[in-house]
């Protein structure tokens, strides 16, 4: 078996309790995971989707990853999980799957699948349908999503890691941004702090120039930058997949009275908000503060998207760059918890800003630290 660099045994076997309780409850014998963040959650280990793979948590027998063999062995070694049957590139996986249930007593059972899983697609489940003909397939919903809202210690150590390494790598993008360089230049910068800090070699998150308010997920652009200009910055660093996020507007030169008024309006509200963000709190009335109070200061018609979102593990090959396990919106019913951990971000008026929140049972925690404001490169940002 092998050992994951952040987590001890104790951490596994706690999340492997924590979710066995809940397979009981909804009857099932055993559950099988192929989404890559809840693999890498239960197991430590998580693979692409190039060839179909999953991990099986039996109630009573042994669980098993099913990998191809190509991935076998790093597998064995970042996972708990001792028996890793396999299958070669070119071969159907579900055969190997059926042979393992088989040998646990398990081909008539009552299996748990999330069916809105990415990993399954329609012609993967009639494949288990069809292998699995006496088995009884239960919908147990997105079960790890939800376990993996409240964070553990171990979690929220690697999450201030990785909020520490998000304000300087945003620092020295930031400062990258002159008349003559290039978005591409402080992207460069921005992921080479990521790897020399620590953090994954992983993209850095959104980078691009505008003008407006709505350019935030535009496209990493290589024109030169030039006095006027504005760089939105949104970093996503992680480490061993766990991200933290904050999200900056850079202003090349003076910036103007109704941009500045725009990012005052923000941060004040947004820190309105963020004080909410206390245990009990309920979701809908926390994104209201922001959302209503952009609009009656004018600096929206409408707030269309969201203002709030889940953050903690996300996988390498992943289809999700955001998880919205949890969002704040309009309609959002639910109660905040301490241990959860959020992006909150807010942009109006050709200002944007987020943060990265922890609830404590004390109230929130932020993460990230730099000054909540339009950054300049005449600051030194």
């Amino acid at each position: 078996m092998g050992e994951h660099p952040a987590f001890g045994p104790a951490e596994f076997a706690d999340r492997l309790a924590r979710l066995k309780a809940r397979l009981r409850a909804a009857e099932v014998e055993a559950a099988l995971f192929d989404e890559i963040e809840a693999m890498t959650w239960i197991s430590g280990f998580g693979s692409s989707a190039n060839r179909w793979r999953c991990v099986v948590i039996p109630l009573e027998a042994e669980p098993f990853f099913l990998i191809r063999a190509l991935d076998a062995s790093v597998c064995r070694q970042r996972s708990w999980i001792g028996d890793v049957p396999t299958f070669r590139d070119w071969e159907d996986p579900v055969p190997v799957l059926l042979s393992s249930l088989r040998a646990r007593g398990l081909e008539e059972a009552r299996i748990g699948l999330d069916f809105e899983s990415y990993g399954t697609s329609i012609a993967g489940f009639a494949a288990l349908q069809a292998a699995l003909p006496r088995a009884r397939f239960i919908d147990i919903g997105p079960v790890v999503a939800e376990l993996r809202l409240i964070k553990s210690a171990a979690e929220v150590a690697l999450l201030r890691r990785a909020a520490a390494i998000a304000d300087e790598a945003l620092r020295r993008a930031a400062a990258a941004c002159v008349p003559g360089a290039t978005q591409r230049d402080a992207a460069r910068i921005a992921q080479s702090t990521f790897v020399e800090l620590g953090a994954d070699p992983y993209r850095p998150g959104p980078i691009t120039a505008g003008r407006g308010w709505d350019f935030l997920h535009g496209h990493l652009g290589d024109d030169p930058l030039s006095e006027g200009d504005v760089v939105h910055i949104e970093l996503t660093p992680r480490i061993h997949g766990y991200s933290a996020r904050v999200m900056r507007c850079v202003v090349l030169g003076e910036p103007e009275p109704e941009r500045l008024r725009a990012a005052g309006v923000l941060a004040t509200l947004q820190d309105r908000q963020i004080a909410a963000m206390r245990p009990g709190a309920l979701a809908g009335e926390v994104d209201a503060i922001l959302r209503e109070g952009v609009i009656r200061a004018g600096l929206r018609d409408s707030y269309d998207n969201i203002t709030g979102y889940t953050l903690g593990l996300y996988g390498d090959a992943g289809p999700r760059t955001s998880d919205f396990t949890r969002i704040l919106h309009p309609g959002a019913n639910w109660r905040m918890e301490a241990g959860m951990v959020f992006h909150v971000y807010a942009s109006a008026g050709g200002a944007a800003l987020s943060e990265s929140v922890l609830v404590t049972e004390s109230g929130p925690e932020l993460l990230t630290h730099l000054p909540r404001t339009l950054l300049t490169n005449r600051q030194g940002a």
